[in-house]
């Protein structure tokens, strides 16, 4: 029915907690001991906004960003904040807490014939989340990002109480709080748009790539596709430089909206950190290569398409109790063979290797000041922390500025201010709106302190 209600996925009591945890991102670098503050409602949300020491506070979702960007001496939870609020079947708007996640919704919604109009690669994060980091996903060269598909959001601000902001009125907040890491307030709502589905299939196709260069043709080639992305090995070498699988897909016209609820397999300890080695991944890459056919076609769960690493859980233990950095950059079209070559060839004569190398093409970026996006290639790499690594990141660092790129912010632990201000020219215009909405006197995080900002 048009506008219906939908009611609350689970009752509770409305009162709220205060905690102390020891808290990390997804890669379980670094750490921190902090107060975990969980409201239940609005006024919870304002009461921990205004209760001093003011200085150190920053929403929490899910904890899925993978570094310090939510990561403070106080969190303030959206755990509880996930209530669905209503939907217009006529137009497939949905608005809810920030709090629900996108797990939820496909489990409520893609058994009435729709879906997500953006989603990154997991589904286990918060719509506040998702609007902090403004995702992107394997549509992002025709649709954009996840804020592009936003009517408004509403948040609890440090000076201004609770306003509710589109792209006119309190434009400022709305461009800021997309992509703003959570400096600019506390989300409390969302309206955005669903994408109506015909099935929960999606018609899979997958071309080999010889390497980097036929990689980014076949992108081109298949630039009209709706979904896209390619694995890359970064430990061949020669001609088979970043030789890849491009994966594109569409959704299915026919077959059952269904949800996928198979058991999934779990790491259950840290694994030492030794096991994921140059050998082992190279060992990996070939099998992995191999395994995908030129050109064949086959139908997959939305779920195998979209999420293959959510089928395992706490996959992040692979990485040994000294966590990863997921190293994630964008270069600019022009400069995307050039800039990819060097970066790939950097990492092949480090011996280090990526056990996860994802490769995705990007539309034009939006107006948001820190959003991640811009039109080229981003690649994504997932390194064990070690003594070494961060002056090899600091190497990598200094090819993306010189093809003038950036790193995405969400996946980001130990970048310097310097490369933050050079990549994202336009952080003086979101510092001036965090100064207008009271936010920086408040809202802060490890990341926030560390990138001068």
């Amino acid at each position: 029915m048009p506008n219906a209600e939908i009611s609350d996925l689970r009752h509770r009591r409305p009162d709220h907690g205060v905690t102390r945890d020891t808290l990390a991102g997804w890669g379980r670098y670094p750490t921190i001991d902090a107060e975990s503050i969980e409201p239940y409602n609005e006024d919870g949300v304002v009461q921990a906004i205004s209760d001093p020491p003011r200085l150190g506070l920053i929403p929490r979702g899910a904890g899925r960003s993978y570094g310090d960007s939510s990561l403070a001496p106080r969190v303030i939870r959206s755990s509880r904040l996930d209530r669905f609020i209503r939907f217009d079947e006529a137009s497939g708007l949905l608005t809810c807490c920030s709090g629900v996640t996108l797990a939820e919704i496909l489990k409520i919604f893609v058994p009435r014939g729709w879906f997500l109009p953006v989603t990154p690669g997991t589904k286990f994060v918060t719509v506040g989340g998702a609007i902090a980091s403004d995702v992107h996903g394997k549509n992002h060269h025709l649709d954009g990002s996840f804020s592009d598909h936003l009517s408004s959001i509403t948040v609890a601000t440090a000076c201004e109480g609770i306003i509710t902001c589109t792209r006119e009125h309190h434009a400022s907040l709305f461009h800021a709080t997309c992509g703003g890491m959570g400096l600019t307030g506390f989300i409390l709502e969302a309206t955005f748009r669903l994408k109506p589905v015909r099935s929960s299939l999606i018609e899979q196709q997958t071309f080999q790539a010889g390497n980097i260069e036929e990689a980014l043709d076949l992108f081109e080639e298949y630039r009209e596709r709706t979904y896209s992305v390619a694995w890359i090995d970064c430990l061949s070498t020669g001609r088979a430089l970043g030789r890849s699988l491009l994966m594109l897909g569409e959704h299915a016209q026919e077959g059952a909206l269904t949800i996928r609820q198979r058991p999934r397999l779990a790491i259950p300890v840290d694994l030492p950190g030794w096991l994921l080695n140059r050998y082992s991944i190279q060992a990996f890459n070939g099998l992995y290569y191999r395994r995908g056919n030129k050109r064949s076609v086959d139908l997959v769960h939305y779920d195998a398409f979209f999420y293959p690493l959510d089928r395992i859980g706490h996959w992040n233990r692979l990485y040994g109790k000294r966590g990863f950095v997921q190293y994630q950059l964008v270069i600019p079209k022009e400069y995307g063979l050039e800039g990819l070559t060097a970066i790939i060839e950097r990492i092949v004569t480090s011996k280090r290797g990526s056990f996860l190398s994802v490769l995705k093409a990007f539309g034009r970026g939006n107006d948001n000041p820190l959003s991640f996006p811009m039109e080229g290639y981003t690649l994504a790499l997932d390194f064990k922390v070690d003594d070494g690594l961060f002056d090899f990141l600091d190497e990598l660092d200094a090819i993306v500025m010189a093809h003038g790129g950036r790193l995405y912010l969400t996946k980001d632990s130990r970048m310097s201010e310097e490369v933050f201000k050079q990549g994202y020219p336009r952080w003086r215009e979101f510092m001036e709106t965090r100064r207008a909405y009271g936010a920086d006197g408040v809202f802060n995080s490890l990341q926030s302190q560390r990138l001068g900002i």
